[in-house]
């Protein structure tokens, strides 16, 4: 008599997501640690879901080794559908995708946050490019602002809670924009720019010659203008911290300063910022989570109740 195979269980699913974390980023992985276990597990769960959304889209092994797809229709298709059959609470069959089902399951996660999630990987499908600023600060919004909604649902926070939801968007934003900053190089390799295209007529760059050295001082120009983006939305993000218990927060500011170092290189490279890849070394993640340990302790004192800048992009409201 023969059984169907035993579909795997909780535990190994959480285990595949810590592997997928630990391949994906040793910047997340670190600061994950310092979260209590279950938000430790529920945070890997949501990055793996996340990381192989991005790497089917990309054609990439843990976010590395982009490559060019053909077909970026049916991969945003095949995504769009397995995450559809995992907010409906089914087995999907991908650890992947299980494991959004399980956050899911377990926390108040709204299913519109993942679906602008999706939204960005449509953009990135139809070879879109932003013209300008605000077009940059929305697609953020969709591949990592709203990655920063869903964690800070993870961590308990109430899903009608705007403002620290805010908060958490701005941190999204920030780590994005420091993604952009660093990779450059890379995405032109496969023929991507989020530069807004007002940004490089600005400076009299043309998008099909990024990276020749006769750009370089200018292209500096604009890593340094990212960087500075950047610092305001971590800026901005670090006053939600006070919504958190001690080890969400630890684990937050960590993720902030140790992410937020990648655009403060950026910036301070200048045109040398692109020769090779920009890394945070293990001391440098050390020292980041030693510091955040403080913050965290002092968050309520450093970072009083105070009014968003209302300079700052806005995120859509979940209807």
């Amino acid at each position: 008599m023969s059984h169907a195979p035993a579909l795997p269980g909780r535990d190994a699913i959480v285990a595949s997501a810590q592997e997928s974390i630990a391949r994906g980023s040793k910047s997340f992985a670190a600061a994950s640690r310092l979260f209590a276990r279950s938000t430790r597990e529920r945070a890997w769960l949501l990055y793996a879901w996340c990381r192989a959304c991005d790497d089917l889209a990309d054609g990439q092994d843990h976010g590395h080794g982009m490559t060019v797809v053909d077909d970026p229709q049916a991969r945003l298709a095949l995504l769009t559908a397995q995450t559809e059959t995992a907010l409906a609470g089914q087995w999907v069959g991908d650890p992947a995708f299980d494991a959004l089902r399980i956050v899911a399951g377990e926390t108040r996660l709204p299913h519109g946050f993942a679906h602008d999630h999706i939204a960005g990987f449509a953009l990135d499908a139809a070879d879109w490019r932003p013209q300008t600023e605000d077009d940059l600060l929305r697609y953020c919004y969709h591949v990592a602002g709203v990655v920063g909604c869903m964690m800070a649902v993870v961590m308990g926070v109430d899903p009608g809670d705007e403002a620290t939801l805010d908060r958490a968007c701005d941190l999204g934003i920030a780590f994005q924009l420091a993604n952009i900053a660093r990779d450059v190089g890379e995405d032109a390799s496969v023929g991507r720019c989020y530069l807004p295209v007002d940004w490089l007529d600005e400076l009299q760059i043309p998008a099909g010659a990024l990276m020749a050295a006769e750009h370089r001082p200018a292209l500096a120009l604009l890593g340094q203008r990212l960087a500075d983006r950047a610092t305001a939305y971590e800026a901005s993000a670090r006053y939600g911290t006070p919504a958190l218990d001690f080890r969400s927060a630890w684990a937050v500011l960590a993720a902030a300063g140790i992410y937020g170092g990648i655009g403060r290189e950026v910036a301070r490279r200048g045109g040398l910022a692109w020769d090779r890849r920009i890394t945070t070394s293990a001391g440098q993640k050390i020292g980041w989570i030693w510091r955040a340990g403080s913050e965290a302790a002092n968050r309520a004192r450093r970072y009083p109740p105070t009014g968003r800048d209302p300079a700052l992009w806005v995120r859509p409201r979940q209807a």
